[in-house]
């Protein structure tokens, strides 16, 4: 049986090599539109890395097929340039590969920012070493082809393929847990295995080499072991990887899209509330203390000891009971907020995985964490909210940050994007007013500055003593 698979796949290798191109150069071409779709989701954002990995990598392995055909009418210094081609192609692909993992896992965390060079660094190794120094000294173009392909492939494609499967696997579970969505972290986990198996297939098994470890583990052993050589693993991997990353972000953004249509409701909602909240204080709660105060002349007109006296003293405990109960719905109906803390508020809202699911949310808070009653948390966070909100529904941002200093005596809190903008006279909607509105309550003012393809921000100022 063996015997057999081996046979039907050497007399077929054109076919295994063009097919295997194939498969990673669609699963390049389809991700980068899906990365463009769908730009909104934290992990597209990263998806173009990849998009431009299976490409490159497709057109390197297509060099299996061409370059042995042009071979056979090209001047040999042609030839040599299409393997120097082909093998520059291969250790870039590797880079996207590698850049892609370091992208999965932004924003790195404190102290670890350099990480994000690290595949550069060990790119520019392997160009200064392997293949350059590599020219000079391996004297036949086949075996530098080797000896350079495999060291791309140690260097870049294994750690990249690992960095890749682990930053999957963190994705799913910082940013898509949080989120109670466990049918996309079950297909990001197959997604991750799917690449942790490539990086072993594609980064350690390799072509063979007089060195370790290609000297043990190289593509002619699994060939001879199994029977099926690695391109047909290799292609078998990168199709359950584009599936499942496919199936992800589809399922992702139905889901997101729901999220997002709950939040608008919750906005409306919560609008509506605010409407009837202001009807029942301004005008019921108003009429009723007018009501009341006319009681109270009555009373006083009618004396004591006059027979409407013990009438009227009911009439205003009757009035003075639907004060107390249209007060409690009004607070009913505005929630009830817990006192807190200004820094920590900000933090806490900057995590929401609501948003940061969907863009990167970048903290600068140079402030003092000074407390805050509970209408000015109430209030707070309902601007913030609703800033953030309107990042994801209109902006089409990839990033947004949240910045918070004290400037000119004033306290300025700020949402920022990158996104499309708006132009100046741009209509304000409901929520925008509501934010305005919030603001005044807190005795601060909103501004917004924003120019079309410049990003919006979104300052509420306030004056520093605000608290008292």
């Amino acid at each position: 049986m063996r015997e057999a698979l081996q046979a039907f796949f050497e007399a077929n290798r054109i076919i295994v090599y063009s097919v295997y191109g194939q498969v990673f150069f669609t699963t390049g071409v389809i991700l980068a539109i899906q990365s463009l779709r769908l730009s909104r989701l934290r992990l597209a954002q990263a998806l173009s890395w990849l998009a431009l990995f299976g490409i490159l990598h497709g057109l390197h392995e297509w060099g299996d097929v061409f370059i042995p055909i042009q071979a056979t009418y090209l001047p040999a210094s042609l030839v040599k340039l299409l393997h120097i081609a082909q093998v520059f192609l291969l250790a870039v692909s590797f880079l996207c590969l590698f850049q892609f993992g370091v992208g999965t896992l932004s924003p790195l965390p404190p102290g670890w920012q350099w990480f994000f060079w690290v595949p550069t660094w060990i790119f520019i190794l392997w160009l200064l070493g392997p293949f350059y120094l590599g020219l000079t000294v391996v004297p036949e173009i086949q075996d530098w082809h080797a000896m350079a392909s495999a060291l791309a492939r140690y260097s870049l494609g294994l750690p990249g393929g690992l960095v890749a499967a682990y930053g999957l696997r963190i994705h799913a579970y910082q940013h898509v847990a949080p989120l109670e969505l466990p049918h996309i972290i079950r297909t990001l986990r197959i997604a991750g295995l799917a690449m942790a198996g490539y990086g072993i297939a594609g980064g350690l098994l390799g072509p063979a080499v007089p060195f370790f470890p290609g000297s043990v583990l190289n593509e002619a052993i699994v060939f001879q072991t199994l029977g099926i050589p690695m391109p047909v693993w290799r292609s078998l991997l990168g199709l359950v990887l584009l599936i499942a990353l496919l199936r992800s972000l589809e399922v992702f953004e139905v889901e997101i899209d729901r999220r997002i249509e709950e939040m608008e409701r919750a906005n409306i909602l919560t609008l509506e509330r605010e409407r009837i909240g202001r009807e029942l204080h301004d005008r019921i709660l108003q009429q009723i203390y007018a009501a009341g105060l006319l009681v109270e002349v009555l009373r006083e007109q009618c004396g004591p000891d006059s027979s409407m006296s013990h009438v009227l003293d009911q009439m205003l405990l009757a009035l003075n009971r639907a004060i107390e109960d249209v007060r409690l719905y009004i607070s009913t109906l505005q929630g009830v907020s817990r006192p807190g803390h200004l820094r920590s508020l900000l933090e806490e809202i900057a995590h929401d995985p609501r948003f940061r699911s969907m863009i990167d949310i970048e903290t600068h808070v140079d402030i003092p964490d000074l407390p805050l009653e509970p209408e000015q948390v109430a209030h707070l966070a309902a601007i913030l909210t609703e800033a953030f909100s309107n990042v994801i529904r209109h902006a089409r941002a990839r990033r947004a940050k949240l910045e918070a200093r004290i400037e000119d005596g004033r306290l300025r809190i700020g949402v920022c994007d990158d996104g499309i903008g708006m132009r100046p006279d741009h209509p304000i909607g409901m929520g925008l007013r509501t934010m305005q509105e919030r603001a005044r309550l807190l005795g601060g003012t909103l501004r917004i500055e924003s120019e079309p393809g410049q990003g919006t921000s979104v300052w509420l100022e306030l004056p520093v003593g605000w608290k008292e």
